[in-house]
């Protein structure tokens, strides 16, 4: 049955199926989508518009029907073309308009499958039959009809809002009805610039009309591919400006400026003294030469001839070995030392800053952090020991180690967060650090021990409390299993040849009297060392005072403890965690008076009587390492929380931009805490290496000989690495107190007879040391009658034995 269609005098079907359905649907209430503006404006009838419908899930908008036939482009603007009778042009397609057969749904007009599309049995039905919008369902997405809303996209096709994209005035030529559409077009692999081919033109193979070439003038050109080389350069700057990458720049920079003359003649000058730095610069060259050249001599140096594991008779620096592969010679292990020297500052500064950021301070709390670690006033008079300047690794390895685990101060636990990589690298740097000297290691080891158990015991004490475990996973457990096996193994490798020195060796082991002549008192921690620039002239009377001052002069910084306080009140940490670090502050330096706070009867004795290890620790005040590290967090988290407030106010301005003022309060913290490190450290010249060194056949004695000149032979040594009975440590064995002791009557038969028990080969004797020793008068003195032979090289006398 059919029924005329207003306007034209044709028939159409009755509507069958989903077309009835929609207008059941819109006869029980749903509204019909109005005409278009233009059609009504021309008053002519709009053609039927599949494109204000969504097309239902896993429809395909371009699958032929064995039934489509037609070849001819179906016109889908809103004004119909006359054809060459007068009448409105006559759809030969198929598919185009209406479905062949009468109530097929999901014709061509919809894509196919699409509910509430028009569905007709003549196949020459004209397009401007009335528009049957009555579908108010979606499909993927919300697809709405704008009938009066004109968005063309720039390539022709209708707008992203589901409508055609035009008034009515817009012909996208060689498309079915609804072909066009921003969803059905996305589905088209292959299809691009809006042409895409109808049903029928797929079974014919037809080539159909570009109606879209009018809209391409306006469209923008296409963005051209970046050149390999210009990809490269971008991923350089964006690696140039990452933070960290200007966090460690910005670390070097500091380093060299803050330790400066130290590069000023790198190979010629060692900071503070050349003794004890003198014995370390050897201790990086022998390590670097005996591991390239015989691994298993590693800890039977060559100096102390003849003693067994005289390479642990000191902490080692043996984490800085590979450095020690490069160059040989004494300059050589001189610029090696200076070099290190710079770098350990700028390690330490970037360690502290990463720790400060993974735990919640904004950048330049963290900066504070850092340089009021790596540049203290009281690190100034360590200087000349570079194994406690080296700490750096400390705070990079627990700022690694909580990055893996996820956890920060400020956001607590955060299971999402978690990487087991970073936890590996996390226990290698630890190890690397434990590698370097047990001075500072062995605490470091210690509390990491004790963050193990005590965060496992909470771990538990939650799972019973709560009866649910707390997100670990077993990755991160076999991360921190074989990572800390690992540095428990490096520790105990370590250990070994120094518990060997102490069997060897009982005298060597400190005792309680020992750590008491160290232990500073607490007017130490506001004194400072002399070569601090700032405080040193001004703290003289006071270091007089000191029994001991290059290790009692404790003075973190007077701007770091104003800070440190400020944070106790304005914070971006919990006031527990504030409290935290209070505590944490004061039972260090509690720990760092050694024997003078309560007579350490419940702090440092303790340690000292029952941790392996404890008792070769000879300086308590090292200790404020700790202090400094735990006054720089709570300086961040102040200077954090300053920073926000100053954004908080900036923020409200127009426009948005800190002003001078407000700029120069977030940085003033920053800069005291530089200025305050500042040094007046010396750089002495290092004694020259005597040409007989060179030529002397080993092993051999150097005269004189005692604690700080044979510092020097050690650095001499390093041409070639001769067996040398000289040697300077934290001890002195009693077979080398006995060889300088038997030695003041050289050349004599008795000390010649002795040295040529040990194995002794030659004697160099330093003219320009022997004044006011014995060696002065018999320096000229002849020798035939002894069985041995002189010669003079250089400014020194070589005796062969």
């Amino acid at each position: 049955m059919t029924t005329g269609q207003p306007g034209t005098g044709k028939a159409r079907p009755t509507p069958t199926g989903t077309d009835a359905e929609t207008r059941s649907a819109t006869a029980s209430g749903t509204p019909a989508q109005p005409a278009r503006t233009s059609d009504v404006v021309s008053g002519k009838t709009p053609a039927p518009t599949a494109e204000t419908t969504a097309p239902s899930a896993g429809a395909v908008a371009d699958q032929p029907r064995p039934s489509d036939g037609g070849t001819a482009g179906a016109t889908t603007s809103g004004d119909p073309q006359p054809s060459k009778s007068g009448g409105a042009k006559k759809e030969t397609a198929g598919d185009a308009a209406t479905g062949k057969g009468g109530g097929r749904k999901g014709s061509a007009a919809t894509g196919g499958g699409t509910e509430g599309g028009t569905a007709t049995s003549d196949s020459t039905a004209k397009d401007s039959s009335p528009a049957k919008d009555s579908n108010t369902a979606k499909a993927d997405s919300t697809a709405k009809a704008d009938s009066t809303t004109t968005n063309p996209a720039k390539d022709g096709t209708p707008a992203m809002d589901g409508t055609d994209g035009g008034s009515g005035d817009v012909v996208v030529k060689g498309t079915g009805a609804g072909k066009g559409t921003w969803w059905s077009r996305g589905r088209r692999a292959g299809r691009t610039d809006g042409q895409a081919k109808t049903d029928g033109d797929t079974k014919t193979g037809a080539a159909t009309p570009d109606g879209s070439d009018r809209w391409e003038a306006f469209a923008s050109a296409p963005e051209p591919r970046p050149s390999i080389v210009t990809r490269a350069g971008r991923a350089v700057g964006r690696f140039l400006i990452h933070e960290w990458t200007l966090a460690t720049l910005g670390a070097l920079a500091l380093a060299v400026l803050m330790t400066w003359p130290t590069l000023r003649y790198p190979r010629y000058t060692l900071p503070q003294d050349y003794w004890d730095p003198s014995l370390q610069a050897w201790q990086m060259a022998w390590s670097g030469h005996i591991l390239l050249a015989e691994p298993a001599r590693l800890w039977q140096s060559n100096t102390f001839f003849p003693e067994l594991w005289s390479f642990a008779f000191s902490d080692t620096l043996l984490g800085y070995a590979p450095a020690g592969m490069l160059g040989s010679g004494p300059e050589d292990a001189i610029l090696r030392y200076n070099i290190m020297f710079v770098l350990a500052h700028a390690l330490a500064t970037l360690g502290a800053y990463a720790l400060a950021r993974q735990l919640g301070a904004g950048r330049i709390g963290a900066a504070v952090a850092g340089v009021s670690y790596a540049y203290a006033p009281w690190l100034l008079a360590q200087a000349g020991h570079l194994h406690v300047l080296s700490n750096g690794g400390i705070p990079l390895a627990l700022a690694m180690l909580a990055r893996g685990h996820g956890w920060s101060l400020r956001h607590g636990y955060r299971p999402e967060r978690r990487h087991d990589g970073w936890v590996y690298a996390g226990w290698l740097v630890a190890a690397w650090q434990l590698s370097l000297g047990f001075g500072i290691g062995l605490p470091f080891a210690y509390l990491l021990a004790c963050a193990v158990i005590v965060t496992a015991v909470l771990y538990y004490a939650r799972r019973l409390r709560t009866g649910q475990a707390v997100p670990f996973g077993r990755r991160l457990f076999l991360a921190d299993l074989l990572g800390g096996l690992f540095f428990a193994g490096v520790g105990l490798l370590m250990a070994f040849p120094f518990f060997k020195v102490t069997e060897l060796h009982p005298y060597a082991e400190r005792t309680i009297g020992d750590i008491s002549i160290f232990s500073p008192p607490a007017s130490g921690f506001v004194t400072a060392p002399a070569e601090s620039r700032i405080w040193g002239g001004l703290h003289e009377g006071a270091r007089a005072a000191l029994p001991w001052h290059p290790e009692m002069t404790l003075l973190p910084g007077f701007v770091l403890y104003a800070l440190a306080a400020g944070g106790l009140f304005f914070s971006v940490w919990r006031l527990r965690h504030r409290l935290l670090l209070l505590a944490g502050v004061l039972v260090t330096m509690a720990f760092a008076m050694g024997t003078r706070f309560f007579d350490g009867t419940f702090t440092y004795v303790p340690l000292f009587e029952h941790l392996p290890g404890w008792s070769g620790l000879r300086t308590p005040g090292r200790l404020m390492l700790w202090t400094t590290l735990l006054l720089g967090l709570l300086a961040a988290g102040a200077v954090t929380a300053l920073t926000d407030r100053v954004r908080e106010l900036t923020a409200q301005r127009i426009p948005s931009w800190p002003g001078p003022w407000l700029r120069m309060a977030t940085l003033l913290p920053l800069l005291l805490v530089a200025v305050e490190g500042l040094n007046t450290t010396p750089h002495p010249v290092v004694p020259t290496q005597p040409a007989a060194m060179r030529s002397a056949e080993g092993p051999l004695l150097v005269l004189p000989s005692n604690q700080s000149l044979d510092q020097h032979v050690m650095l001499w040594s390093t041409s070639g690495f001769p067996d040398v009975v000289n040697g300077g440590s934290g001890f002195t064995p009693r077979q080398l107190d006995d060889v300088r002791r038997v030695s003041q009557s050289f050349p004599d038969q008795t000390s010649v007879d002795y040295l040529r028990t040990l194995g002794v080969r030659s004697v160099v004797l330093l003219r320009g040391q022997v004044v006011g020793t014995p060696w002065e008068i018999t320096i000229d003195a002849p020798v035939e009658s002894l069985g041995i032979s002189r010669q003079d090289v250089g400014d020194a006398v070589v005796y062969r034995l």
